[in-house]
């Protein structure tokens, strides 16, 4: 939950880098809080639903383009690469192999490596 918190900090904050533990634990509690409301609005109308998911999608759209792009400039490539997306089955592909991909160790053009500066938010060692 705290990686969550973390990205949703860096609401809007598309420089840095972004470890692949604060990517996908956003992404994880996304995908959580959208099945919840799905079965929310199971007994509801559908427009409800739509309305729900809809006020929540465009609430989480710059938080989740600002952590795709520190991902992204953790392996190393350009947050431009998030367009790469919209071609049909290669992009969507492409994408999932650069997310799961390690850090590039040490420094980059985007900055320290994440994972050698502050391994867990809120911890200090």
């Amino acid at each position: 939950m705290s990686w969550f918190i973390e990205a949703l900090k860096k609401y809007a904050v598309f420089s840095g880098r972004a470890r692949r533990k604060e990517y996908w634990n956003f992404v994880l509690f996304v995908a959580i809080i959208y099945v919840v409301l799905i079965a929310i609005g199971v007994g509801a109308k559908v427009t409800a639903v739509l309305a729900l998911a809809g006020v929540f999608y465009l609430a989480i759209l710059i938080p989740s383009l600002a952590v795709g792009v520190r991902r992204l400039h953790d392996t190393g490539r350009s947050g431009w690469w998030l367009l790469f997306g919209i071609v049909p089955v290669v992009g969507p592909i492409t994408l999932l192999v650069f997310t799961v991909s390690d850090s590039q160790p040490g420094v980059n053009q985007y900055g320290p490596n994440p994972k050698e500066t502050n391994p867990v938010p809120g911890y200090a060692a």
